[in-house]
């Protein structure tokens, strides 16, 4: 086992997972958390420039999966910094690279990520509109994580040629940015809000990439797969403390690993189904306790459900409604 792998366990085992229960009620993740992260090299995790050693994509996963059986909504706010990670190291804005991805890569700066608003099907929530020295963002990005614990957000809008146009932009209020909690089952530490943007100017400086949304679409499953192991590690954990064998997680494991391009939804529809039935066989096992408000059996079913349609698709929408509906 590499070092990375056995640090994000350590961390996960001995200081993620004890306090989980009470980060489920907190109004935001402990700094703390975030900054061991920070200190370990786990924000960068995927950066060309990471101090880590991960071998494989593989092992990136493993390590997703094993901070995610530690505490849901650590990794879920930790998680989602990666994207901004990837895109500023690839990003043809050698301005940006420069100035941003050192610091990504050691968490001195954080990200969070506003992409669904402008990738959904139909119109788009979150419109690009070109002006002299950048673009205009107008719209609505209704899930947006992390908000007053990112200093960043990478965020896509979409133009009228249905061309993402995705930056980073500052995460703070402002005169064109205003936000609204949402409230969840779980992960509500996450500090999950719904951000509207009216007229938000983004320079030119600030845009990592344009990209026609049907090029984006056939880079997605990658995404898919990455945040999959999130329902891996809620799986993981339910296993462990139940005290049943690892088979089936070990199968659905490699599926998700190694699956083809377009076999990705299928194995994340894999993946979410098993963090269910296994949060859910730890209720029964542990019997009424379960549904205390502490006990961990409670917390791992709602984070299961959330992970059901967190980052979904209709491709693994509809291998889900298959597989639970009764006819």
């Amino acid at each position: 086992m590499s070092e990375a792998l056995a640090a994000a366990r350590r961390i996960a085992d001995e200081v993620l997972f004890p306090a989980a229960p009470s980060v489920d009620t907190a109004d935001r993740v402990p700094r703390g958390h975030l900054d061991l992260l920070a200190e370990r090299g786990f924000y960068g995790l995927v950066s060309p420039e990471t101090t880590l050693d991960v071998p494989d994509h593989a092992a990136v996963q493993r390590i997703v999966e094993i901070l995610a059986g530690g505490c849901l909504t650590t990794a879920f706010v930790w998680v989602q910094h990666h994207g901004a990670v990837m895109a500023v190291a690839k990003s043809g804005n050698e301005a940006l690279r420069s100035k941003y991805l050192a610091d990504l890569t050691a968490g001195r700066v954080r990200a969070g990520l506003a992409a669904g608003a402008a990738v959904r099907p139909g119109p788009p929530l979150l419109r690009a509109t070109p002006v002299d020295g950048g673009w205009i963002f107008d719209g609505t990005a209704p899930w947006v994580t992390g908000w007053g614990m990112v200093d960043l957000l990478h965020i896509a809008a979409r133009d009228d040629n249905d061309v993402l146009v995705w930056a980073l932009v500052d995460a703070v209020e402002s005169a064109g940015v205003t936000t609204t909690p949402v409230e969840m089952v779980a992960v509500q530490a996450s500090r999950t809000v719904t951000m509207k943007a009216e007229r938000l100017f983004v320079p030119h400086d600030r845009v990592t990439s344009t990209m026609p949304r049907a090029e984006h679409l056939a880079g997605d499953p990658e995404s898919v797969r990455f945040t999959g192991s999130l329902a891996l590690g809620v799986a993981n954990r339910a296993i462990r403390l139940a005290g049943f064998g690892h088979t089936e997680l070990d199968a659905v494991r490699e599926h998700l690993h190694s699956a083809a391009h377009d076999a990705v939804p299928l194995a994340r529809a894999a993946a979410a189904e098993l963090a269910l039935r296994m949060a859910a066989a730890l209720v029964v096992h542990d019997g009424s306790r379960a549904v205390l408000a502490q006990e961990h059996g409670q917390r791992l079913l709602r984070e299961a459900g959330f992970l059901l349609v967190f980052g979904s698709r209709p491709a693994i929408k509809a291998v889900l409604l298959d597989r639970f509906r009764n006819d």
